[in-house]
């Protein structure tokens, strides 16, 4: 018995060859009023059959009538346009060769009347299948979608064809005015963004989308506040760049998180420049377990380096990045490596086998309260470890180091901020010794890094509450580790020797306020916030230059650089005596 993908198919070849007889026919009739000599008519039967013929078989070598298409969609309009204009190329040309008796308009007026048929069956069945599909959709949830781009359109087409989500969109909403009278598949754009409580309330929808995948976090924040004030559930898509092949998928729709409403710049990347200075290159990424090693694998990964090297001394954090970049956590192959950079002779050994040529050092401790506990340890793995790196590096003719650092080592009143800014010192002595791009790239808090601020906020409520806050004024920056990433990738390939590369962070957040918005996100009620009091060696608010720095512009207008003193490794005897006491 045949599928009903063949029977589709083959009803769509001879809806083409009926189309094809009827627009002959019209020829005929409207051009000659069906006077044409018998000689003529039998013409007109041989050049009906040959067409038949070629339809199907161009049809069939082309895939055209074998599921290359979804019926009815703007490619397979494109693909039958060419498909009629190719078969009647043919028959023109063939005409005075074989069929010399034919009318001369026939074979060329008769393709773009059968066209207009062909296309017009196609978009009829088209709308009866939407019509059928948003009838079987219509006890759905009813929905707005806030953008009429192109992820809006996606959305609709989702709601239409997967059950599962429950929705049905009944609206659109977009700031443009052009798109005010707009119907997009017969849904309508109803009104702009600032009328989104009163369109939500005269439609009597519930729920909002928001299909705008380049959204700041200043307008989420915004809409994501009217929608609460109005009593609105408002869902939302990821960063473009989030999106598989950017397209929409079901479980793309989700909740806004905080991370939405704080971060989202938009990061524009010189894609040729970073493919240029990572294809093909030895790569060796330190704390490659962590939240920003981890990710900038993920993205280092993606400009086809000839090695990637993961070093990290968590053997659990190892499997996961390995599981997240290549499919498997098997942890035997050379890609993963298991030490430490205290280490050195483990640190030898890995540089002699890897050879890398360049080298993103994300490896750190940076709880600022267990280091001023633990001053010792910020000092050996923050100042030493990056020592061992930076003096290997130069050994091993590494051609361009990448040292991640902090904000807390501009004016640096902790012993995270003082190891960091002394790691930065190392970074540009080692550059100006070796005359090499080594350099150091400085940003503030990232967004869901492993204990983190927001990890501790959601335990808390999580827990019932209460939220802890050292100080009701307290402020920090904050981006998304992807964008923080990118940038740390981008700055590698523009940075010059000895630079400290500062990331644009945008306005610093006052942290009460971000806890306010997560209860409020959460939907938990009666959580309560205390204030702790600042802990030693911590600001109230950070700064991402010091006050004896200058800052410069560069190419990127999210990076800015500044240049720290060097401070050569024999200078550090005194510091490790300290330490050490």
């Amino acid at each position: 018995m045949l599928s009903n993908g063949y029977l589709r198919r083959g009803a769509l070849a001879t809806w083409d060859i009926a189309c094809w007889t009827l627009g002959a026919a019209f020829v005929i009739g409207f051009r000659y009023s069906f006077r044409i000599s018998e000689v003529q008519w039998e013409a007109a039967l041989r050049y009906l059959v040959i067409s038949w013929f070629l339809l199907l078989a161009v049809g069939m070598l082309t895939k055209f009538y074998r599921g290359r298409f979804l019926v009815g969609s703007f490619d397979e309009a494109l693909g039958l346009a060419l498909h009629f204009l190719g078969v009647a190329a043919i028959t023109t040309i063939t005409t005075p060769l074989i069929n010399d008796a034919l009318p001369r308009s026939l074979p060329v007026l008769a393709p773009p009347a059968a066209l207009v048929g062909a296309a017009a069956g196609r978009w009829f069945y088209r709308a009866l299948r939407d019509r059928d599909i948003e009838a079987r959709r219509g006890s759905g949830r009813p929905v707005l979608v806030y953008g009429a781009g192109d992820a809006g359109r996606q959305v609709l087409r989702l709601t239409r064809s997967d059950r599962t989500l429950g929705l049905t969109v009944v609206g659109f909403i977009d700031d443009n005015p052009g798109k005010r009278h707009l119907r997009i598949h017969g849904v309508p754009v109803v009104g702009t963004g600032r009328s989104l409580t009163e369109v939500a309330d005269a439609m009597a929808v519930a729920t909002v989308v928001l299909a705008v995948p380049r959204a700041s976090g200043k307008l989420i924040d915004r809409v994501q506040r009217e929608a609460s004030d109005a009593g609105l559930e408002l869902l939302i898509l990821p960063r473009l760049s989030d999106l598989t092949g950017g397209h929409v998928k079901p479980n793309d729709i989700r909740r806004v998180e905080i991370g939405d409403v704080l971060g989202r710049r938009p990061v524009e990347t010189d894609i040729s420049s970073i493919a240029r200075y990572l294809s093909g290159k030895r790569v060796l990424i330190t704390g490659a377990g962590g939240s920003i090693g981890s990710e900038l694998a993920r993205q280092v990964h993606r400009f086809g380096p000839s090695s990637l090297t993961l070093l990290d001394r968590d053997e659990s954090a190892l499997h996961a990045v390995q599981l997240a970049i290549y499919g498997h956590g098997l942890l035997d192959s050379p890609e993963t490596v298991l030490a430490d950079i205290r280490d050195r002779a483990s640190l030898l050994s890995i540089f002699a086998d890897v050879r890398p040529d360049i080298v993103f050092h994300a490896a750190a401790l940076k709880h600022l309260p267990m280091l001023e506990r633990f001053p010792a340890e910020g000092w050996k793995t923050n100042v030493l470890g990056t020592l061992n790196l930076l003096e290997l590096s130069a050994q091993f003719g590494v051609e361009r180091f990448v040292n991640i650092s902090t904000d807390k080592a501009a004016d640096a009143t902790s012993v995270l901020g003082s190891t960091k800014r002394l790691a930065e010192q190392l970074t540009a002595w080692q550059s100006r010794a070796t005359g090499l791009p080594y350099m150091s790239v400085r940003f503030g808090n990232v967004l869901g890094s492993r204990g983190s601020m927001l990890h501790t906020f959601n335990a808390q409520i999580a827990a019932g509450g209460p939220i802890t806050v050292t100080h009701p004024d307290v402020t920090r920056y904050f981006m998304t580790i992807p964008e923080a990433c990118q940038l740390v990738v981008q700055a590698g390939a523009m940075g010059g020797s000895g630079e400290v590369l500062v990331l644009e962070m945008g306005e610093p957040v006052r942290i009460l306020d971000v806890a306010k918005r997560m209860i409020s996100l959460s939907g938990a009620s009666g959580i309560d916030i205390v204030f702790s009091g600042l802990r030693s060696g911590e600001k109230l608010h950070e700064v991402l230059f010091s006050d004896d720095e200058s800052a410069s512009s560069t190419g990127h207008p999210m990076i800015r650089s500044v240049s720290v003193s060097p401070i050569d490794p024999a200078e550090l005897t005194d510091l490790a005596r300290h330490a050490g006491d």
